[in-house]
């Protein structure tokens, strides 16, 4: 190989790597920059349900800032989203369920997607319970790697107004998972 080609592929190498970074740093500084606003809905996308029925760790710290949000009077109504996982419960449920006991959210201010089993089906599944419900503004709380995507799902289901805030948990496979986000983005931007 050419000294030439040489260096045009480490350039190209470098400028990849550079686009990488870049990305990643985009997704990381939008996800942890919260701009909840009072809103008609919370909505809460469901994460991992561990053996016992309980929501694992990273799903109880989406729930806690979902309800500090309540709490604090930026929306009345929780919308929770997730279907059916591996473990044999429905997300919405057990995150119903947490929220109602642990936090002492009232039943009917809760209103559940259980089929909510990707990002895009929680966007279509959420957008039209506040199509029936009268919204037109939610603030949407995940990981916060999770929110730039999550916002745009929402956007394109027709919810016109979407805030974010990152639930505050952090785990190693957050590193890998970011890095995911810049192939899941552009795969949402192209459909």
């Amino acid at each position: 190989m050419s000294r030439r080609v040489r260096r045009s592929v480490a350039l190209l190498v470098l400028a990849i790597f550079l686009t990488a970074i870049g990305g990643i740093g985009a997704i990381v500084f939008d996800g942890l920059r919260d701009d909840a606003r009072p809103s008609d809905a919370g909505l809460v996308l469901g994460s991992k349900v561990m053996l016992d029925g309980q929501p694992s760790e990273r799903l109880r710290a989406r729930l806690d800032k979902a309800a500090d949000l309540y709490d604090a009077g930026l929306f009345k109504h929780i919308i929770v989203s997730g279907g059916m996982g591996r473990e044999g419960y429905s997300e919405a449920k057990v995150m119903a369920d947490y929220l109602a006991g642990a936090r002492a959210i009232p039943r009917n201010a809760i209103l559940l997607d259980e089929q909510g089993n990707t990002t895009q089906a929680t966007a279509i599944n959420s957008a039209a319970i506040m199509r029936q419900q009268g919204f037109r503004s939610v603030v949407v709380v995940t990981q916060f790697f999770h929110l730039t995507r999550s916002r745009y799902a929402l956007h394109r289901a027709g919810v016109p107004t979407v805030y974010t805030a990152h639930a505050s948990y952090f785990e190693m496979r957050d590193i890998y998972s970011t890095a995911r986000e810049l192939f899941a983005l552009p795969a949402y931007w192209l459909r």
